[in-house]
């Protein structure tokens, strides 16, 4: 599949929700959408199962690290947090550590975290250093990767300098972000990445900075855990409280490449779950200020949609205003939907980009070292820079302990909730998965599209 995808409605002749499409929600935006939300592309993937196994088998997972972990493009930090020549930060998955490093030129390398004497890490946390040098021994590295210095250089007649460089990753950069891969032949990384640089054009992730990282080990398999995040309808039962306001179930799903895929849920417009007879306008935005993360400043249930408007529209408006007096951009052009709508952007294999001008969030999901049942969860909340002023720091990460919640990263505000419910379903999923005496899982044919998307492409790792 190109990354060109099907223009136009969704195919017809194949079930949906009843609900709104999310190009009917589209047609009734206040100001011109952006055409990149008018892109559909709906391939047909079957219906077939997926075992068990892949979840649950340490052999399968074992195979992952090597084919897929170790061969894939991965979003390692964000420029910001290494703006200075020698500004350093780790990278570790798979049990392998990075060394992501900035340099003298202003580029970015990725270095293997390990002495090439007896193989001590270089470094345990991110700092600044012009040389890493191994606390063991003291054979030491220039911050370019180049050998400099060995005490004893006498008893190692084997090791010579030139030789003795530190291996690389390759290195990409999109939006701000700075990417790695282990596999020195992998594709470069813009064609991996296509459309994404394409569609964000406009929002310009470069721009932001990040205020907010959240991170937590949740014991459940990476796939299970990030595949939680993307569809929608799992709010019925998982999050009921956004109901009223986020239109779950119509969602728009799209596999616009083999590594990208979409989701798209409008909000300030209800689920089709809802009663919509017994749902005013007032009560669409009174539940999507005091649980949505989004803030007034006002208390959600004083705020009143005006006669004739409709709760989106209105919505939309306050955010614009709010946002604007916030980081002082002007927001007035923007459509209803870059300023509340839940766009979803994910890359194989583990990152998640929301899309929009609302501050947009980032996904990471990596296994915990080598176990097949652990994943690192975390949540990033990038906010425009502002107009005036300094640029803000990039917010450090907030690692919850094995005893703590996500509600105790308040900084996260009701969004903390959601991630709460979803952990209230994940070490199930986990469990459930063990137990089974099926040994399959079954996906939606459209709502969970890019569920198998994600295995389609994990087969395609697998069997290089």
């Amino acid at each position: 599949m190109d990354g060109a995808g099907v223009v136009g409605k969704a195919r017809k002749g194949k079930e949906r929700s009843k609900g709104l499409t999310y190009q009917e929600v589209l047609d009734l935006d206040t100001r011109d959408v952006p055409a990149v939300l008018r892109e559909q592309s709906v391939p047909d993937l079957g219906t077939a199962p997926v075992a068990i196994a892949r979840y649950t088998d340490p052999a399968f997972f074992r195979e992952e690290v090597e084919k897929l972990w170790l061969r894939t493009w991965q979003y390692a930090c964000r420029e910001e947090e290494i703006p200075n020549p020698g500004d350093y930060v780790l990278y570790d998955v798979v049990g392998k550590s990075l060394l992501i490093v900035r340099q003298s030129d202003g580029g970015v390398k990725a270095f293997a975290n390990s002495c090439l004497h007896r193989g001590r890490k270089l470094a345990t946390a991110g700092g600044c250093k012009e040389r890493f040098r191994c606390m063991y021994h003291g054979w030491t590295w220039n911050k370019d990767g180049s050998f400099a210095e060995n005490p004893m250089p006498w008893d190692f007649p084997q090791a010579q300098p030139e030789k003795l460089s530190l291996p690389e990753a390759k290195v990409g950069l999109w939006g701000g972000f700075v990417f790695i891969n282990f596999d020195q032949a992998a594709a470069p990384l813009e064609s991996v990445l296509d459309p994404l640089p394409r569609h964000f054009e406009r929002w310009r992730l470069e721009d932001c900075y990040k205020a907010v990282h959240v991170a937590k080990m949740i014991p459940a398999n990476w796939k299970a855990v990030s595949e939680a995040f993307m569809e929608s309808h799992h709010s019925l039962t998982t999050h009921p409280q956004i109901l009223p306001y986020l239109a779950d179930e119509n969602s728009q799903y799209d596999i616009l490449s083999d590594h990208v895929t979409r989701h798209i849920s409008a909000s300030g417009v209800p689920s089709p779950f809802v009663d919509q007879k017994k749902i005013s306008q007032d009560d669409i935005i009174a539940a999507m200020f005091s649980t949505s993360g989004r803030t007034t400043g006002a208390d959600a249930a004083t705020i009143k949609v005006p006669e004739g408007a409709t709760a989106r529209a209105y919505a939309a408006d306050i955010f614009r205003q709010t946002m604007s007096a916030e980081d002082g951009h002007d927001y007035s052009d923007k459509s209803d939907a870059e300023m509340l709508d839940a766009i979803l952007y994910n890359v194989f294999p583990n990152m998640s980009f929301w899309a929009g001008f609302a501050p947009n969030l980032v996904y990471r999901w990596r296994p915990v070292g080598l176990s097949h049942e652990q994943t690192l969860m975390e949540v990033i909340r990038l906010k425009r820079i502002p107009k005036t002023g300094p640029r803000p720091r990039p917010a450090p990460m907030h690692m919850l302990s094995e005893t703590e919640g996500w509600r105790d990263a308040p900084e996260l505000g009701p969004l903390c909730d959601i991630f709460e419910q979803d952990m209230a379903n994940l070490p199930y999923v986990q469990e459930g998965l063990n137990a089974s005496m099926s040994g399959l899982v079954h996906f939606g044919r459209y709502s969970e599209m890019r569920i198998r998307q994600h295995h389609i492409m994990l087969d395609r790792y697998l069997a290089r």
